[in-house]
């Protein structure tokens, strides 16, 4: 037994993942989750038209929210990305403790907050302040995860036995997303768009960059 599993077993606040309160924890994260991820479209209001009938009115007010919409889209797969992340995580947790608890609930706290930025957004999308706000949030939520992971590797709380190469490579990958959306902030007060796709240009760099992960990283529950 490694020197991190024995110390996840020590006395002190640790619920086995099989205890109530891991289930707990469980389904309180699954459910931030699910609600953030549904008060998203909250931001997009039905169009009021002056004439109901009219297809060009109802076209060109579809039109209008157009940002709101992309803006929808982008938060969607972003929580959808960091549930999966979470999910993968907390799969290969050996149990919880006090510490990963608190750092959990600042977590979600963030992901709760989501919809806000992405309301702003949608409404002000040519504002490079709106761009901003969300690239911050994001980019912490994103540190948030990496720290999470690092206190579970460091305490012993994973399933998994990982190589200290394979952590070192998990916590530089899952810090990209940080540094591709704090990258984003000075970039927006030129050009919003331009900030918008450097986030879309993150999943393809991010590919060929893991190219030169080391054997078997892709395996490492960091999402």
């Amino acid at each position: 037994m490694s020197e991190r599993t024995e110390k996840a077993r020590t006395p002190g606040k640790f619920y086995d993942r099989d205890s109530v309160a891991f289930a707990r924890v469980v389904t309180f994260t699954d459910g931030v989750f699910a609600i953030a991820a549904t008060l998203l479209v909250v931001g997009i209001e039905v169009p009021d038209l002056a004439e109901p009938d009219s297809v060009d009115e109802l076209w060109n007010a579809i039109g209008d929210l157009l940002p709101s919409i992309i803006g929808f889209v982008i938060s969607f797969a972003v929580i959808g990305r960091y549930w999966y992340a979470h999910h993968a995580f907390f799969a290969d947790l050996r149990g919880i403790d006090g510490r990963l608890m608190a750092t959990n609930l600042l977590y979600l706290g963030f992901i709760a907050f989501m919809p806000f930025p992405t309301g702003i957004l949608g409404q002000y999308f040519e504002n490079p302040l709106s761009i901003a706000l969300y690239a911050a949030i994001v980019a912490v939520v994103s540190a948030l995860e990496v720290v999470m992971f690092s206190r579970a590797y460091r305490d012993g709380l994973l399933l998994s036995e990982i190589t200290d190469d394979q952590y070192r490579w998990s916590q530089l990958t899952s810090l990209l997303p940080s540094v591709f959306f704090l990258a984003s902030v000075p970039v927006a007060f030129a050009s919003t768009t331009a900030a918008v796709l450097i986030w879309a240009a993150m999943p393809p760099i991010g590919g060929f960059i893991n190219r030169w992960a080391p054997p078997g990283a892709d395996e490492v529950p960091t999402g």
